[in-house]
């Protein structure tokens, strides 16, 4: 379609990727006028603000990972709600339950936290496995069922979780069906030297108050129509599949090393999420097409915590992103 139109569609369709990309740089800045560095965590978060999808940040503590997803909310006219999830959270505390009116005689329902654009999951995996179920139906369905009535969620609606990966007691590993319902993965590392002088001198300073919105939902919603319109060739669509199918049947490609190192490989909802955030990349990128780069830099994020790595795999301190570029490696790129 971008190859048969005329030049007036073509410029067209040039301008509104440049508004969109205008768009959501004027959001990254907003960010970055909090978080030093992050680069790669600011670009996914914006992706995932594109596509809809939701997001699990893992680091150690104080890197910024809340404060990051909150001055995203700050960046966009949206409403925001922090849950701490601590052992003795219920399911109830997250999307509500009816409370009797005395004066009127019946239940009306109290809605829990879970009723917002922008919900930040804070430290996930310290809540047992029954509060993180409550969040499945909203992540997948966009709704939420108290006491039989389904009331549905606004749009957008995105769930950014937080999770420590060292500390192990007192938490919960999170499901695979869990797992699966993020669109990425995100890990948070250490600030290089300069960005954490730049940290010092901004805590220094005092606190600089709340920023101020630059973007509004209205038109995030219309980005989120322009990326769905990024073309993805054949033979890129065909890449992606065959990245998917490296990691379920290594042998095929060269990879016979893998087969004693991975349980299981990505689902197709892997494939569906590469696919949307490849998009999403291309459109940051000022495109309206999906190169194979998009690809590759999207499907260690997308597909790390799909995969299931075997005992043998972590006695050896191999993990899913050594994986990854095993397979990147292996799978010829169009």
């Amino acid at each position: 379609q971008k190859r048969d139109s005329t030049k007036h569609t073509w410029y067209m369709e040039s301008a509104t990727v440049r508004s969109g990309n205008d768009l959501l740089t004027t959001v990254a800045d907003a960010v970055h006028e909090r978080v030093v560095g992050q680069d790669h965590a600011v670009e996914g978060l914006l992706i995932a603000l594109l596509t809809g999808g939701h997001i699990l940040l893992e680091g150690l503590p104080g890197l910024a990972k809340t404060l990051m997803v909150r001055t995203l909310a700050q960046a966009i006219h949206t409403d925001f709600r922090r849950i701490q999830f601590t052992p003795d959270l219920l399911p109830t505390d997250i999307v509500g339950t009816p409370v009797y009116d005395q004066s009127s005689g019946d239940f009306r329902v109290h809605k829990g936290p879970i009723f917002s654009n922008i919900i930040l999951a804070d430290e996930i995996n310290r809540a047992p496995p029954k509060v993180q179920a409550a969040l499945l139906e909203a992540m997948e369905e966009k709704q939420v069922t108290i006491a039989g009535e389904t009331y549905p969620l606004d749009s957008p609606f995105m769930v950014l979780a937080t999770q420590n990966p060292v500390e192990l007691h007192g938490t919960y590993p999170l499901a695979e069906a869990q797992l699966d319902r993020f669109a990425l993965k995100l890990d948070i590392g250490y600030p290089n030297r300069e960005e954490e002088k730049a940290i010092v001198r901004r805590v220094a300073d005092g606190d600089p108050g709340p920023i101020e919105a630059v973007a509004t939902v209205e038109a995030i919603l219309e980005a989120r129509k322009a990326v769905a319109a990024v073309h993805v060739e054949e033979k890129v669509l065909d890449y992606m599949v065959e990245l998917a199918f490296a990691t379920r049947e290594p042998a095929a490609y060269g990879l016979e090393d893998l087969e004693d190192l991975i349980d299981f490989g990505t689902s197709p909802r892997a494939t569906i999420f590469l696919t949307r955030t490849s998009r999403a990349r291309a459109y940051l990128q000022g495109r309206d097409f999906v190169m194979p780069d998009d690809v590759k830099a999207m499907a260690p994020m997308v597909m790390r915590h799909r995969l299931r790595t075997t005992y043998e795999a972590d006695a050896r301190g191999i993990d899913a992103d050594e994986i990854m570029r095993r397979v990147l490696g292996a799978v010829q790129a169009p």
